[in-house]
């Protein structure tokens, strides 16, 4: 079979997508006119922070030795908080290039997708990028590469995904290295008068929503070839049925065909427009006699973020878009939440706090909702039950039985910086475990609380380090914790989207913290504004914003004192009165600037 499944996967900006373009333009997949740098992130907040986001299918033809073969390229992202697109990816195919740029050396995220492509037992094919740059350093690379993973000096390739150097060596590689697509086997009890050509099962390793198509999965056929257009098909994780409305493969726009057979990756549309009944991982077939495949293992959010609309008026509009987006990021979760303050809106679930921006943004940018959203925090367990919300813990300190999320972090940075990097992660109650040389660079193994990292640890990390620290995480487990639930009240009225859970020693200053912040942001009003940071009765930190004072006696031109005090008298019990009276309407202006500190 002249078909090849691959991926590419390294850690951030090392040069994925610039190698994908050149791999695109030597194909000839794209007409010149058409190529621009990083085709392959379609997303405009791909190509506004440089990062990719998504993974991304397409289809290269190449010509070796007079035989045409058919590349299948699944691009995919290299930040931590989008490692599940990266293990779709590894899921639909039989190899990966495993990327290192040659200026920085093993990183981060190239151990952790290197080490779960060999998990899934597939071909990896290690190539060092970036050699045409002045200060690269190939054979500290290559020396990396070997004592990590085990290459041999002779596997690894060098190339430039900027110049084009080593693409026409790569992508003989591929063809050589990768082995071609194998069928998944036989189903098992087939009923009477079921022929083999009927047999038919794809994997669904993502999907988008089409006005017209519905919902469009994105598929690797494992097994026969796609029923004829119009032909029934189910899928048997939700159980659900639709219709071929068209298939066809990425170039890398969708490009409509006749079919497709095992081995092959590309698209159905199935006409569905229940967002909910396509799911990531499920199985596509004819019968559901038919076994389902392993699919994928369910992503568990890390970090919760509520997110309600500005208006409350377009709640249903964040309801369908929120069910929208999720066909397009299966690692994103949501539920219905009721607060106090900011009405009705979504508990959502990211893995991690990239994530939780990305999708903030892409739903402002895509779906064009307005949101507002609370603070993040973790998931916590309270007599072994799930606390989401900081609101949902009760009041008090004398909590028993509480216990939040470890992760194990591992971080590589130069040696010049370990210090301010060990002095940071240990002011987060970081536990130190080992430490590793590679060359220049080292691996620093910590156990830190998950609340700790949510909370700017990660922009912290890039500052002390000069920029050149890079992370990887993965949860470890549940662990008792001194924590307690900080509330924030405004002329004594609580308000629940700033309550937070915080560790017991650290309360004091960030109720300190925060308080000193809302003063900064509430606007003045015609009576005195008490803003107050407590622990169930207890009080732990107060500001107070001084009310407008209208001068009442300017209208006297003389006589006795107690004229005057009698109109300033007059003047405190209406203030008095009003404070009584008035709530305080904090600003949505407010709300952005405290959440996002």
């Amino acid at each position: 079979m002249n078909i090849r499944n691959f991926s590419i996967i390294a850690h951030i900006d090392h040069g994925k997508s610039t190698l994908a373009d050149r791999l695109l333009e030597i194909c000839h997949t794209v007409p010149p006119d058409k190529m621009k740098p990083q085709l392959l992130d379609s997303l405009a907040l791909e190509r506004e922070r440089g990062i990719t986001i998504k993974l991304a299918p397409v289809r290269l033809k190449y010509n070796l030795d007079g035989v045409e073969y058919v590349l299948n390229l699944i691009d995919t992202p290299g930040h931590v908080d989008f490692s599940y697109e990266v293990s779709r990816a590894l899921a639909a195919v039989e190899g990966a290039i495993l990327l290192v740029d040659a200026t920085q050396g093993i990183q981060a995220q190239t151990l952790a997708h290197g080490l779960a492509a060999l998990e899934q037992n597939l071909t990896l094919i290690p190539v060092i990028n970036k050699i045409d740059l002045p200060n690269a350093d190939i054979e500290s690379t290559k020396k990396q590469l070997i004592e990590t993973f085990g290459f041999t000096a002779e596997e690894i390739l060098l190339v430039s995904g900027k110049t084009g150097q080593g693409i026409e060596r790569l992508l003989q590689a591929i063809i050589e290295h990768i082995p071609a697509p194998k069928s998944a086997g036989v189903n098992t009890n087939p009923p009477q008068g079921w022929a083999e050509e009927d047999k038919f099962r794809a994997l669904i390793f993502g999907s988008f929503f089409d006005n017209f198509k519905g919902v469009v999965a994105e598929v690797r056929i494992v097994e026969g070839q796609t029923p004829k257009t119009q032909a029934p098909i189910i899928f048997l994780g939700t159980k659900a049925s639709g219709h071929i409305l068209e298939t066809g493969f990425f170039a890398p726009q969708l490009t409509p065909n006749n079919g497709l057979k095992a081995g092959e990756i590309g698209y159905i549309a199935t006409g569905i427009k229940e967002p909910d009944l396509v799911r990531v991982g499920d199985t596509i077939a004819t019968d559901f006699f038919q076994d389902p495949l392993p699919g994928y293992k369910q992503v568990k959010p890390m970090v919760f973020v509520g997110l309600f609309p500005i208006d409350a008026d377009e709640y249903f509009e964040l309801k369908e878009a929120l069910a929208k987006f999720r066909l397009t990021d299966p690692a994103f979760s949501y539920t219905p939440e009721q607060s106090r303050a900011l009405g009705a809106g979504f508990r959502c679930g990211f893995l991690g706090l990239l994530h939780a921006e990305v999708v903030q943004e892409r739903l402002l940018k895509e779906f064009n909702v307005d949101l507002l959203a609370t603070a993040p925090s973790v998931e916590y367990l309270l007599d072994g039950k799930p606390v989401i919300s900081p609101s949902d813990l009760p009041q008090g300190t004398n909590i028993k039985n509480l216990e939040e999320p470890w992760v194990s972090l591992r971080i590589f940075v130069p040696q010049t910086y370990i210090g301010s990097v060990m002095e940071l992660v240990q002011d987060r109650r970081g536990k130190f475990l080992n430490m590793q040389h590679f060359g220049i660079q080292v691996e620093l193994l910590y156990e830190m609380p998950l609340s700790e990292m949510v909370t700017n640890f990660y922009d912290k990390l890039k500052s002390v380090s000069s920029g050149f620290a890079s992370l990887d995480w993965e949860f470890l487990d549940f662990r008792e914790v001194d924590a307690v639930r900080v509330d924030i009240l405004v002329s004594g009225e609580k308000v629940d989207a700033f309550s937070t859970i915080v560790f017991r020693p650290k309360a004091e200053s960030f109720g300190r913290r925060m308080v000193e912040k809302l003063k900064e942001v509430l606007p003045r009003q015609n009576f005195t504004i008490a803003i107050q940071a407590a622990i169930g009765g207890t009080i732990i930190a107060r500001e107070t914003v001084s009310p407008f004072r209208k001068d009442v006696t300017a209208k006297l031109y003389g006589g006795d004192r107690t004229r005057k005090d009698k109109l300033l008298e007059k003047q405190k019990k209406g203030k008095k009165k009003m404070k009584m009276v008035g709530r305080v309407e904090i600003p949505q202006e407010a709300f952005l600037s405290v959440l996002k500190s």
